[in-house]
């Protein structure tokens, strides 16, 4: 028997030329922190399994089940890259095989390739949207290392690339702009942290990155706008976010 796989929220949303915000959550949310997430129009969800309270699967299920029918992103980062994970490779892999079926993607560390290697074909026949990521909490790399990781990303099977890196100057926030502009047909998300890198939360999206990330009560990386500061400045800058955003919001106001 076939299995039918459609098109996630989750796709059709990084896949459309409207800037789109991204919130982490971790668990034990408050539902009334979760509805009001819901009605303010949220873009998407982050499930950061990461900074979860148990690593239990039970818990793990129970927890990310909460938001099902959202646009949701699953994360287990490690603590190489400014996660909070501490467990093994292998309970990473459980964990994010037993998650698959209730999210519409993952987002995994390029280094981590033993665990990219086999949740990626699991992913794809569950027609889930992979996300490879690399961040740099130290520095922006050069031009040719930031194709690089793109092009490998891609070749290991990445619907879409996220490149996060500290912009410690404005040629930075530059280095990452030119690469963005060069290489969005690849499906990028590329951020620049630190102070220097705040413009690239609101203006990468104007130059082909697919998402940006707010926060909206706790652990804010640096350069990080608020999820209400980037929600005005984007209806601000973009149109078409603006018009989406006033549908939306209508509709939630009827239900």
């Amino acid at each position: 028997m076939s299995t039918t796989i459609t098109v996630s929220k989750l796709s059709e949303i990084l896949r459309s030329s409207v800037p789109a915000i991204a919130v982490s959550f971790a668990d034990q949310v408050p539902e009334d922190d979760l509805e009001r997430a819901r009605r303010e129009g949220l873009d998407v969800f982050e499930l950061r399994i990461d900074r979860y309270t148990s690593s239990d699967r039970e818990h793990v299920l129970t927890e990310v089940q909460r938001f099902e029918g959202l646009p949701t992103i699953a994360t287990i980062r490690t603590a190489d890259e400014g996660g909070q994970w501490a467990g093994s490779d292998e309970e990473r892999l459980d964990l994010l095989r037993a998650v698959l079926p209730h999210v519409d993607g993952i987002d995994i560390e390029l280094a981590s390739i033993e665990v990219l290697l086999k949740v990626i074909p699991v992913a794809k026949s569950l027609g889930k949207v992979v996300i490879i990521s690399n961040h740099n909490f130290e520095a922006t790399p050069p031009m040719e290392d930031l194709e690089e990781m793109a092009r490998r990303a891609k070749e290991l099977g990445a619907d879409f690339v996220k490149l996060s890196a500290m912009a410690n100057s404005f040629e930075d926030l530059r280095t990452l702009a030119a690469f963005t502009i060069t290489n969005a047909e690849l499906g990028l998300i590329v951020i620049a942290m630190g102070q220097h890198g705040t413009a690239s939360r609101v203006f990468f999206p104007a130059l082909g990155s697919r998402l940006t990330y707010a926060y909206s009560q706790a652990w804010p990386v640096s350069g990080q706008l608020t999820y209400e500061e980037t929600f005005r400045e984007l209806r601000l800058y973009y149109p078409g976010f603006n018009e989406k955003k006033i549908i939306e919001l209508e509709i939630l106001e009827n239900v």
